[in-house]
């Protein structure tokens, strides 16, 4: 008798037992679910700043190499076609000269008065038309490439070459057209005042060479 209560008494504690433990189990199964979605969605909003920093760093860093619009517009500047300009080898400008001949039979190989000048087109590029005044005056056009100043330690003067080519017009009797090459240098005194030196050689009937040696006033 006593045996058949305590068997029963036994089964009804291990049915409350597993009653009171299935209750808790969807309780503490909610609270593990709940737990491990906030864990996902705090992970994945550790993400999100994450991507939107290293894309506000690479932004960043697009914007400080794009290079300044300003510079972009100096360089354009530097390059626009503006008769009268400076250019890398200084101020244009108008002046006179002399023709010393070294050989030839024309205007270009004979001693003679001269007006220059240098017209700067871009940095790079000059017109230096001169006119060899005299019987049969010569007419010289030649377009040049100008490079920049260099320092000379010896004078301590800014020298600035130039190179190029062109036509040169022979007029008289017999008003002819023949090809030009001329080079020289270009010597800033100051602001306002640019010496010169080149050499000129013509190709008509025969090669004339001629030295020019002048002075310029810088507009």
């Amino acid at each position: 008798m006593n045996t058949t209560l305590f068997q029963r008494t036994s089964i009804l504690l291990a049915c409350a037992t597993v009653a009171v433990i299935g209750s808790n189990l969807p309780a503490s199964a909610e609270n593990t679910h709940s737990s491990s979605a906030n864990t996902v969605t705090n992970q994945a909003e550790q993400v999100s700043e994450t991507h939107a920093t290293n894309l506000n760093s690479a932004s960043d860093l697009i914007i400080e190499s794009t290079p300044p619009s300003s510079a972009i517009q100096s360089e354009k500047v530097a390059q626009t076609f503006e008769p009268g300009r400076a250019t890398r080898s200084g101020s244009s400008y108008f002046g006179v000269a002399g023709n010393i001949g070294i050989s030839g039979n024309t205007r270009v190989g004979e001693s003679s008065f001269a007006v220059i000048n240098k017209i700067g087109l871009t940095q790079n590029l000059s017109f230096r038309p001169a006119a060899l005044v005299g019987d049969n005056t010569v007419f010289l056009v030649p377009l040049t490439v100008d490079f920049p100043q260099e320092n000379l330690e010896i004078t301590q003067l800014s020298v600035a070459p130039y190179i190029g080519g062109g036509i040169a017009v022979f007029t008289g009797r017999d008003s002819t057209v023949g090809a030009l090459i001329s080079g020289g240098v270009d010597v800033p005194l100051s602001p306002q005042v640019t010496a010169t030196g080149g050499v000129n050689v013509s190709f008509i009937d025969e090669t004339d060479v001629g030295i020019l040696l002048g002075v310029g006033y810088n507009f």
